[in-house]
């Protein structure tokens, strides 16, 4: 009988039964929904699992007011540092010592040692500025995951910063989309001036839908050990989902 087995990837041996260090980097939309899903995948990966997760978070936003409903923050929380508020909410409810850094990656921040960094950032020249230190990095990430969404369709992807040739790893995000790496592109990040107009720039559940998916195939990944596809483009609109598939190199299952 035939399965989606013939065609995945798998997960390095070298990340069994150890904690694995995540680099969050944005704790906006997609970024918060992220971080409190991180945790959900830390407590079922030490159930099912020799592996737990320790996340460090980078953002050097604070909380306004139009950030409350799309994202998970309370009116007590107007004014103070996203990360360090989620971060504390966290590690208070589940009894871990993740830790927060108010500032911007990778200058606040670096990725050298991380295995998996997730970019949850607005703009292009963000995504370049990471890019750029992983490739610096002298222990670069074994994965690079990255979301994005616009106002009702978002997509996300998880790649391998590796050696140029290596056609069995992932391409990262700048390498399937090189759009991204044109600096001459004009990037649209300016702030919402109130909680009406957020939500008519983005849907109110885009980012949890974009994370969702992106959890989910985290916990196929780290839980089970193996996906079948690199990640997906999601529209609200349509309710489709399409699937970004593995590279045609990769090994065939036995």
């Amino acid at each position: 009988m035939q399965t989606d087995a013939q065609n995945r990837h798998f997960l390095p041996a070298g990340f069994d039964r150890r904690v694995l260090k995540v680099v969050l980097v944005g704790c906006g939309g997609n970024g918060a929904q992220m971080l409190m899903g991180l945790a959900s995948l830390d407590t079922a990966l030490r159930a099912l699992s020799s592996r737990s997760l320790q996340v460090t978070v980078v953002d050097d936003d604070v909380v306004s007011e139009t950030n409350l409903g799309r994202q998970p923050f309370y009116r007590c929380d107007l004014g103070s540092s996203k990360a360090r508020t989620l971060v504390e909410r966290i590690n208070l409810a589940h009894g871990l010592t993740w830790h927060a850094v108010h500032g911007r990656a990778p200058e606040a921040h670096g990725v050298d040692g991380a295995d998996l960094v997730i970019t949850c950032v607005d703009t292009a020249s963000a995504r370049r500025a990471i890019g750029g230190a992983i490739a610096d990095a002298r222990n670069a990430p074994s994965y690079w995951m990255d979301l994005g969404n616009r106002a009702r369709d978002g997509q996300y992807l998880i790649g391998c910063p590796g050696v140029d040739g290596d056609m069995n790893r992932l391409p990262t995000v700048l390498e399937a989309f090189p759009e991204l790496a044109d600096e001459t592109t004009v990037e649209d990040n300016a702030p919402s001036c109130s909680v009406a107009e957020a939500l008519e720039r983005q849907s109110l559940f885009i980012n949890r839908v974009v994370a969702s998916h992106a959890l989910s195939l985290l916990f196929d990944l780290l839980a089970r050990g193996s996906i079948g596809h690199a990640g997906a483009f999601l529209n609200l609109s349509s309710g489709h989902a399409a699937p970004i598939p593995l590279p045609r190199s990769l090994p065939i299952a036995a």
